[in-house]
Formats: C-alpha cells, sequence, structure tokens
C-alpha cells in the first residue's frame, strides 16, 4: 500500500471511528485498505459483531450494506456509490415472493442473502453459498422455496432429499453465468496439474465439471490448506487478488478472464474518502421492514455458528 489516497482514507477512517468491510470482488486498491475482506456470510458476521464503531463503510453491493443496517440499526451504514446494485438481488420483487408463498403454503422459504430487504422479511431464513446446505437442512419442511439463485438452489437440492423451488425460475448472478463447461474442459487442457474450483452460482453443469465447488471464503481456506500448488478459480477475478495476498506460492489462474462484476467495481478510492468526509450515502430501511428481516439473518447466523 503506497497510495498518498489510501494513506488519507486510513488517517479519516481513525478520525471518524469508522470500519471499512470489503467483498472479495472488490479491487485491490480497495481491499489493502479494508479492515475486514470476506465473502457474504462472512461479511454478516462481523457485521453482526460490530460494537465500538461509529460508522460502516461497506465496500460492496447493496444488499450486503443493507444486511449491515438490519444487523445495526443503530449505526450509520455508509456505500461509496449507491449505483452498486446486485442485478440478482432485484430479480425477486416481493410481490412475486408473496404470490409463491400463496401458492405453496407448506413450504419453508430460504432466500440467499443477496436479495432485497423487501423480500428478506417475508423468508424464514437466509442463506448463503458458503452455509445453504446446511441452512436447508435446519428447517422442518420437505418442501422449500429458495430464491433468487436458482443455480444456488439446484446445488441444494443435489445434497439433501427435499423439494427445492426456485423463486423467480431463472434468477442467477449474471457473472457466473459466464462459465461454460468448455471453459472448463479448455482449462484442464492448459493446466493438467491445477484443481479447478467454481463457485455454486454457476451452472449446475459447469459445477460437475469442476473438481470442487464452494464458496469464496471456502476457496480461500482451502487453498491455503491445500498440499496443491495450481488452482483454477471459476468466480470473479478479484479472488484471485485477495488469495494472491493471503496465499502466498499458489499458482492461480482464472476459469475466464472476463468474469468481473461490473457493479462491485464501481466503488473507487476517491468515493470511499468522499463517503467517509459526508458520511454519505446512507443505506436506511423503514423500521418495519428491518425488523421482520432481522429475524431470518439471525436464523442463519444462529444455524452457521
Amino acid at each position: 500500500m503506497n497510495s498518498s489516497l489510501q494513506e488519507e482514507i486510513l488517517k479519516l477512517k481513525d478520525e471518524k471511528n469508522a470500519i471499512i468491510l470489503a467483498h472479495n470482488y472488490q479491487p485491490k486498491e480497495i481491499q489493502e485498505i479494508a479492515d475486514f475482506l470476506g465473502d457474504s456470510l462472512e461479511l454478516c458476521i462481523k457485521a453482526s459483531e460490530i460494537e465500538d464503531k461509529d460508522l460502516v463503510i461497506f465496500c460492496g453491493v447493496d444488499f450486503m450494506a443493507e444486511t449491515a443496517h438490519i444487523l445495526n440499526p443503530d449505526k450509520k451504514i455508509v456505500i461509496p456509490d449507491l449505483e452498486a446494485e446486485c442485478p440478482m438481488a432485484h430479480m425477486l420483487p416481493e410481490e412475486e415472493l408473496l404470490k409463491a408463498k400463496e401458492e405453496h403454503p407448506d413450504a419453508g422459504v430460504i432466500l440467499y442473502v443477496n436479495s432485497i430487504a423487501e423480500a428478506k422479511q417475508h423468508a424464514d431464513t437466509l442463506c448463503t453459498s458458503a452455509n445453504a446446505v446446511k441452512v436447508a437442512e435446519s428447517l422442518e419442511q420437505d418442501k422449500i422455496l429458495f430464491g433468487p439463485d436458482k443455480n444456488l438452489g439446484t446445488h441444494v437440492a443435489a445434497k439433501l432429499d427435499k423439494e427445492i423451488i426456485p423463486v423467480p425460475k431463472d434468477g442467477h448472478c449474471y457473472v457466473h453465468r459466464l462459465f461454460h463447461v468448455e471453459d472448463v474442459e479448455l482449462k484442464r487442457n492448459e493446466y493438467p496439474n491445477a484443481e479447478i474450483i467454481c463457485h455454486p452460482e454457476c451452472d449446475i453443469k459447469v459445477q460437475e465439471a469442476c473438481d470442487k465447488v464452494m464458496s469464496t471464503g471456502g476457496m480461500l481456506r482451502y487453498i491455503a490448506e491445500s498440499d496443491k500448488e495450481e488452482f483454477v478459480i471459476g468466480t470473479e477475478i478479484d479472488m484471485i487478488t485477495r488469495i494472491n495476498s493471503e496465499v502466498p506460492g499458489k499458482k492461480l489462474y482464472p476459469l475466464l478472464e472476463g468474469a468481473i462484476c461490473k457493479t462491485m467495481k464501481l466503488h473507487t478510492l476517491e468515493k470511499v474518502k468522499d463517503a467517509l468526509v459526508k458520511e454519505a450515502p446512507e443505506i436506511t430501511l423503514p423500521t418495519d421492514v428491518a425488523e421482520k428481516s432481522r429475524k431470518a439473518v439471525q436464523h442463519m447466523l444462529d444455524v452457521s455458528k
């Protein structure tokens, strides 16, 4: 870290008694100034543990900052760029979930944390890619409405003897949808000694073609503990940035160079500095929506312990 702007941000952060949380898909310069880096579950857990900070700067997408607000209604949650939305989260509007619940009144409801707060409030529980199977196991119902990511739902269905009903029928992450089986075959030929790991947001056929399927946090831990030296990584490109910084000595190759989440990249050092100075734009939710959503978030955190 050698940027004068980064140094200004760190000084401002101390002056404001702030904490900077950043997702694994943030670019290198943002990762370097973060107090905490993680996947969705790790960020949720960290957000639930914040006690001694007045201001949270959240470098991720909108649903992540909303979840931090749900867990910390008394703290100021700021996102550097309000346009940093998760397209998948917005694929499941509240009305569609309510309609599905009417059609399947005997089903439990699990929403991926990658969903909007208005939908979260109607869920029994939430999940992330790291704990989706464990969360689904925790529900007594044998029929589960699962949204908005169809591929993660298919991943869960393959692991459990439960009926998983996707809501909507084709919710997806546009970044992970870029991966195809042909990409896996190409990399396997190019790097025959490499283990190929992908994210469960990938198409089920891609998952089946890879050696391992896991969350980004799981990827980091697995590679750190593995005796193997070479890995092909099938997720957003900057996950490799984090692994390279924390697990030196490994050879990492992207499954696809163009796997870039454009909205994650909207945050810049300049915007982080402005967010600290202005303490805006602040993420807020209607009190009733936040309170109803908190029950689902808390259930997920309890199951994940």
